[in-house]
């Protein structure tokens, strides 16, 4: 599988992010036309493969229009977002006015700007939504929280080679053909109560869609497209992945949790069908 030279870092923080194990995903993403990818993230794995064309698919409406937004006006757009991070946008009670005002404006271009707004300025970068489908993740109380202009251009110019679609993981791996390679980043199987981060979007992740996932590989593989699929490695991954051709098992540092304390090695595995 073809590989940037240079690393290019998302622009979005994000829980789960796959930039700290590209080394492990390039040792095992098979060569292709195209990457398809139902769980787009913060798109680590697109920024830094080399293939022909790209299809992301999230189950989370906001970030596909963020990125559709991006992918289709540019430094415009760029500069909108750029103006949400001045000295004054950073305080408490801005912060929970543009959030109110997320999760009830019906201008989608102004939602997808809000959504760049909060991902920086929202505790530790967390995208995260009750049972409503209402974002709720509070104030980060940064000092200066960064604007990633650098990275939205970066993500921009790949964007060129990309389709991006609201689509549920199921429907888009129904439509993948000869050529094309799936990579699956799933939001992971908890490895305790505490550590459960599947509401990213309205629905969340369950087990039994994590089963399905799996199967889905299998009867995909068997159509002679290769999919690889990251997890945490727990009992229950190691037996969903059990048909599956090679499985990498490593140990990887997370940092989603502000508690240093918290911050510690989880393990995790690759399970490739092919």
């Amino acid at each position: 599988m073809k590989k940037k030279d240079n690393t290019v870092r998302p622009f979005l923080k994000w829980a789960g992010n796959k930039f700290r194990i590209l080394e492990h995903i390039h040792s095992m993403l098979p060569q292709g036309e195209r990457l398809v990818e139902p769980f787009a993230g913060s798109g680590a794995v697109f920024l830094n493969t080399d293939f022909d064309n790209y299809l992301l698919a999230d189950s989370n409406a906001d970030l596909i229009a963020l990125y559709q937004f991006l992918q289709q006006q540019g430094e415009a757009f760029i500069e909108r977002c750029a103006k949400l991070f001045t000295p004054r946008c950073n305080n408490e009670a801005y912060f929970y006015r543009r959030r109110d005002e997320f999760n009830s404006t019906r201008d989608t271009e102004r939602k997808a700007s809000l959504f760049v707004y909060m991902n920086r300025h929202g505790y530790n970068g967390l995208c995260r939504y009750n049972a409503k489908g209402i974002f709720n993740v509070p104030f980060g109380r940064y000092k200066k929280p960064y604007f990633p202009e650098r990275e939205m251009r970066a993500f921009y110019e790949k964007a060129k080679h990309a389709t991006f679609v609201h689509m549920d993981f199921a429907s888009l791996m129904a439509t993948v053909k000869t050529g094309d390679v799936v990579y699956c980043d799933p939001p992971y199987v908890p490895l305790s109560s505490s550590s459960n981060f599947t509401t990213y979007s309205a629905g969340g992740f369950d087990l039994p869609q994590q089963q399905q996932l799996a199967e889905l590989a299998e009867q995909t593989r068997q159509c002679g497209i290769p999919v690889l699929i990251s997890n945490h490695n727990t009992t229950f991954t190691r037996k969903a992945y059990r048909a599956a051709s090679n499985i990498k098992r490593f140990a990887v540092q997370r940092f989603i949790s502000c508690n240093g304390n918290q911050r510690t090695q989880a393990n995790e595995l690759l399970a490739l069908y092919t």
